[in-house]
């Protein structure tokens, strides 16, 4: 209902761990989210680049660190020397996995930078390469080139997933969804029912490959409680079928080289212990071995000493399983066991037990080691799944921490859960914020909605505020039953949206973020599906809160759609805002032509129509350097059109201080939590912080240090018109800048080869950096790119040669623009 949707999404673990005075637990202590958040690439990995100054050669490079689809490569050679380390994208790189070159009949040669340290190329690429690990190859060439690859295990791709009730027959699993390596599992052959589905973390060691099976020797059986289901015969049918769509529906193997490895055990029928039922973890008991598999694998049951008990409570478990302890492990502990039922009196004695049971408990020897350094502490906040509803993910607090155990009390369950026993090492826990970064819904805590509630009526009365994830379900149910919506097919249904991050991404958003979105969004309702869209947008800015307030409706525009309230969170400060939306398909493209020119970006970034090579604005020559040449420092005085230069674009600039003050009056800042609901402050100003918001601070500022050099460069700029039909964004070279010592260059710096790069530093005071460029392979095309914050993070240089060197660059860019542009 409309209700709980606004508690939901008004949840905000910042300000409930301020509230509560607790601490969230460490990130490091997910080591499970670790691994799933790795691209594939781990530093050490070898691969083959092609050399930048010559590139129909390559060379043996080795990772340094990762960061998405970016790597840090350094060539083989350069040792300990980290100057001529460089960034590569994955998406457009020329890389290759180790033995290419060989296979492929390409040349294997020495980089300039360091062919005096190299004599003996053979015998050096034998050494390097002895025992080395490659890139792998599937991350680097064809379909599953620079996806994540936990992003291989889409909906639809199948596993085969062990018995661990009854018996270790495997069965094939569809993967249903899949959470940020969380994945709802469905057995095979039951595509309607959603009764016996389960959800559990990739890296689980009772989930594998499909094929796993018959290679270990186990038989592929459907589990006893879905046997019934289906004739022999049926079931026989499914399995062929399977092997059929095997090549379709497999998930790379490599994606699980990271799964825990099962060790041996030694324990053996009839042995006693404590230990705590995963499917009802709340108390520890005492516990048999009932049957022992192999030497892997081994079934314990919960003790029932009841003459009339039916059901019995037994797993399947292996030396490293969570919640199996020594016998008087609870009382060395100070914690209570629970006696069997039908144990005579309350008061359990393990030694009586052993005696009237006639059995042996299982010796200290048979348990793993525990662990200590793992971080959480008393009171911590984290997210953990709900044992009795494992749909749900809660949140936490450390209530208790015995040894590597931890006691968590669960929040705002549907039903009211007991303190669950959980291992420090469960894939069933998750560091906070975990939901919000994998887009899926955290049940908030019931205490905290009441304040939000209120909070909200005084914002937004009339508005429901969807949660992105239930933005996603809704595209995601509208594609699932599209053949019985009214809405899909009609006039409200929205193409697909792409995110095209080649494009220029103006001043506002981060190209790099904007590379992580995904390529597209819908096709579903159209405002669902552009809410999503700006949604993303927002949160792929420097300042989300910026973003937001130039999306946000102007008081004078014309209404001709939908009004919805977004937010941004920055510095820990959340901002809402009521935006624009159109309805209709027909006026979609239109909708996101306007907002990326609102964005200043190119009006190709997102849209409906996907670029492919090269864009048609022809945005792939604007810079930020370029940018700031013909828009000056402030956006408010703007000269000319925005890239792509629009004539009909509506600029709403006219009245440029009247529209900030009513932008301000718009501009909603969320509270802090107080006794009161109703809100005094200026609206606008983050209330209780008494501090504007920062974008307006930077500019008042700015406008004070950069005054008298605002009024320069206005009185210059203030001459020039930009003729409307050009469909270009006007060149620098109209614009007169005075730089000292204008170059006049005798060839294109675009043609420049790495020498003639060394050349030129040469000539200038920066002579004795030429020595890096030479090393990192600099030539004309890249010295047009390089900008100060790249200068000084990959070549290491202090604030003032990096100033003196990009001063020069400059120069360069200038006289290229102005000699070579056109």
């Amino acid at each position: 209902d409309a209700g709980s949707s606004v508690e939901e999404m008004e949840f905000n673990w910042d300000e409930y761990l301020e509230d509560t005075g607790a601490t969230a637990a460490p990130h490091g202590s997910f080591k499970h989210v670790d691994t799933s958040l790795q691209n594939g690439f781990a530093p050490g990995m070898k691969l083959e680049v092609a050399v930048k100054s010559d590139k129909n050669t390559y060379w043996v490079a080795t990772i340094i660190t990762t960061c998405g689809q970016l790597l840090l490569l350094r060539y083989d050679g350069y040792g300990e020397d980290r100057k001529a380390d460089f960034w590569c994208d994955i998406m457009t790189a020329d890389l290759h996995p180790i033995g290419w070159c060989e296979q492929n009949k390409k040349i294997l040669k020495v980089p300039e930078g360091i062919k005096d340290k190299i004599p003996d190329q053979e015998e050096f690429l034998q050494r390097v390469l002895q025992g080395a690990c490659s890139a792998p190859a599937n991350l680097l060439e064809g379909l599953h080139r620079g996806k994540n690859p936990l992003d291989l295990i889409a909906p639809g791709s199948r596993l085969e997933l062990q018995n661990t009730r009854d018996s270790l027959e495997a069965w094939i699993v569809n993967v249903v969804e899949n959470i940020g390596g969380r994945l709802k599992l469905r057995y095979e052959g039951l595509e309607d029912s959603d009764k016996f589905d389960q959800w559990l973390f990739y890296l689980d060691p009772f989930l594998h490959e499909v094929g796993w099976a018959a290679q270990h020797g186990y038989s592929l059986q459907p589990p006893l409680a879905i046997r019934s289901l289906k004739s022999e015969a049926d079931w026989q049918e499914i399995l062929k079928k399977v092997k059929e769509e095997e090549e379709e529906s497999s998930v790379p193997t490599d994606l699980f080289k990271d799964k825990p490895v099962i060790g041996v055990h030694s324990f053996s029928e009839g042995m006693k212990l404590e230990a705590v039922d995963p499917m009802a973890p709340f108390v520890i008991s005492p516990a048999t071995v009932v049957k022992v598999y192999n030497e892997k694998y081994f079934m314990i049951e919960i003790d029932d000493l009841r003459a009339d008990h039916t059901s019995s409570h037994s797993y399947i478990c292996h030396v490293n399983s969570a919640g199996i302890f020594p016998v008087q492990w609870s009382l060395k502990n100070g914690l209570h066991l629970s006696p069997p039922p039908g144990y005579p009196g309350q008061d359990f004695d393990w030694a009586d037990y052993l005696k009237q049971c006639g059995a042996e408990a299982a010796p200290q020897s048979c348990f793993p080691s525990f662990t200590s350094d793992h971080g959480f502490k008393e009171n911590m906040k984290l997210e953990a799944v709900n044992p009795l509803d494992p749909e749900e993910v809660c949140i936490a607090t450390v209530t208790k921490l015995k040894d590597s155990y931890l006691w968590l009390q669960l929040e705002g369950s549907k039903k009211p859960v007991p303190d669950c026993i959980v291992s420090v090492e469960s894939m069933n826990i998750f560091p906070v914020g975990w939901c919000e970064t994998n887009g899926y819904q955290l049940k908030p805590p019931r205490k905290a909605i009441v304040n939000k509630q209120k909070k909200i009526a005084v914002v937004q009365p009339e508005k429901q505020i969807l949660s992105s994830r239930t933005v996603h379900d809704g595209l995601k149910n509208q594609e699932l039953n599209s053949s019985d919506s009214v809405v899909i097919n009609g006039k409200y249904c929205c193409p697909k949206i792409y995110f095209n991050h080649r494009c220029f991404s103006g001043p506002y958003l981060n190209k790099g973020r904007i590379a992580e979105l995904p390529q597209s969004v819908g096709p579903g309702n159209c405002v669902l599906v552009l809410k999503e869209v700006l949604t993303l947008l927002i949160n792929a800015a420097y300042k989300p809160s910026r973003v937001l307030r130039e999306l946000q409706l102007d008081e004078e525009a014309a209404w001709h759609g939908h009004g919805e309230t977004l937010k941004a969170k920055y510095k820990g400060k959340s901002y809402r805002a009521t935006v624009e939306v159109v309805r209709t398909a027909d006026r979609v493209a239109d909708f996101c032509r306007k907002t990326c020119i609102k964005l200043e970006c190119c009006p190709n970034l997102f849209g409906p129509q996907m670029v492919l090579d090269k864009c048609s604005e022809n945005c792939s020559v604007l810079t930020k350097t370029k940018y700031t040449h013909y828009y000056g420092k402030r956006k408010t005085k703007r000269i000319g059109r925005p890239p792509g230069g629009h004539s009909n674009l509506e600029v709403a600039m006219k009245k440029p201080n009247k529209r900030r003050k009513r932008r301000k009056h718009f501009f909603v800042h969320k509270k802090k939590r107080s006794s009161a609901s109703v809100d005094n402050t200026p609206a606008g100003s983050p209330q209780g912080s008494g501090a504007e918001e920062e974008d307006d601070q930077d500019e008042s500022e700015l406008s004070h240090s950069l005054a008298q050099d605002r009024d320069k460069r206005k009185r210059k700029l203030r001459t020039f018109s930009f003729s409307d039909d050009e469909n270009k964004p006007p060149s620098p070279k109209d614009i007169k800048l005075d730089v000292a010592e204008k170059l006049q260059l005798d060839s294109n710096p675009l043609d420049w080869s790495v020498a003639d790069v060394v050349r030129f530093l040469k000539s200038t005071d920066c002579a004795p950096l030429a020595r890096i460029f030479l090393d990192q392979e600099i030539d004309g095309q890249a010295l047009l790119l390089l900008t100060l914050p790249t200068v000084q993070e990959c070549m290491d240089l202090k604030l003032g040669p990096a100033i003196k060197l990009c001063h020069h660059i400059e120069r360069v860019k200038l006289a290229f623009y102005q000699q070579f542009a056109n």
